[in-house]
């Protein structure tokens, strides 16, 4: 598979006219196109200050001196670069077509996004086939990381995609983005959410889900099947087990969405069927999550 399967053209060109939105204080160390809180060598004027034993002369501003007679120093903004890990989830729940279509697609223009503005991207796969991390800074690595997307397996992890997401990250990010459905039950999320804010000052999750798990269409006496666990379960499904069902998710959910705003995540429920143009370019620039 290429990327002009996951993404069309027209896609990509409004992709690189797009920027990753973030109000966290950025923490890399090295340069890039996001302007920091700190001052340092950029050239975008902030102000003036006092002129100090020991800063540097070439900064005193002699047109100002002519004015007041006072020395003052011009201050700039620092430039620094913008960390972003992107975790995708990739155990057996995920293996819907459109739904890991679309998380891929989402996945890759994301880090694409990261990528053309010279800043650090790390993607890493929750997957039942060891997939090596992706870590590279700057435009000539789109390439790569959408060959890295492409080559990516068909979910098929049985475990716990929350039980194992704590391996793959690491401290120091800027922007921490989850691609997940969020099945997992709420005591398994509390544990990996409420740690989440010591590796990242700006946490995002995108669940995506299908418009069958959100409301199933089917009556009568079937074979359900547990894609992670292999487990089958006959039973017959009445419109009253539907409302039960939607009731139940419906309680996940708000718990879900109570336990992030609690740690300060941010998070965006989008339909797998609704495809990757009304995901990307409407919702998540309608939630100022790229702009």
């Amino acid at each position: 598979m290429t990327k002009e399967l996951l993404l069309q053209s027209e896609w990509q060109k409004r992709i690189g006219s797009s920027k990753l939105a973030t109000k966290s204080k950025l923490r890399g160390q090295h340069k890039g196109s996001h302007r920091s809180n700190r001052f340092g060598s950029s050239m975008d004027f902030s102000d003036f200050r006092e002129y100090h034993a020991g800063d540097d002369v070439r900064q005193v501003d002699w047109n100002v001196y002519a004015r007041t007679e006072k020395y003052f120093i011009k201050r700039f903004l620092d430039e620094q670069e913008m960390r972003v890990h992107i975790l995708l989830d990739a155990s057996k729940s995920m293996v819907h077509p459109e739904k890991w279509l679309l998380a891929r697609q989402l996945a890759l223009a994301l880090g694409q996004l990261v990528l053309q503005n010279d800043d650090r991207l790390s993607f890493s796969v929750i997957s039942a086939q060891p997939v090596i991390p992706f870590r590279k800074k700057g435009a000539t690595y789109k390439q790569a990381f959408a060959h890295t997307i492409a080559s990516l397996q068909r979910p098929s992890l049985k475990d716990s995609f929350v039980q194992h997401a704590m391996k793959q990250l690491a401290k120091g990010q800027t922007v921490l983005i989850l691609i997940t459905d969020g099945l997992e039950p709420i005591a398994e999320w509390e544990a990996l959410i409420q740690r989440l804010p010591r590796y990242a000052g700006d946490i995002r999750i995108i669940q995506i889900e299908t418009q069958e798990e959100m409301k199933p269409n089917f009556t009568g006496d079937v074979e359900l099947y547990d894609i992670e666990t292999d487990e089958k379960l006959n039973i017959s499904v009445s419109n009253q087990i539907i409302q039960q069902y939607i009731n139940k998710k419906a309680e996940h959910e708000k718990k879900f969405q109570l336990l992030c705003a609690k740690y300060g995540v941010a998070t965006i429920q989008l339909v797998a069927e609704e495809g990757f143009s009304s995901a990307f370019f409407h919702r998540l620039k309608k939630a100022n999550w790229i702009m």
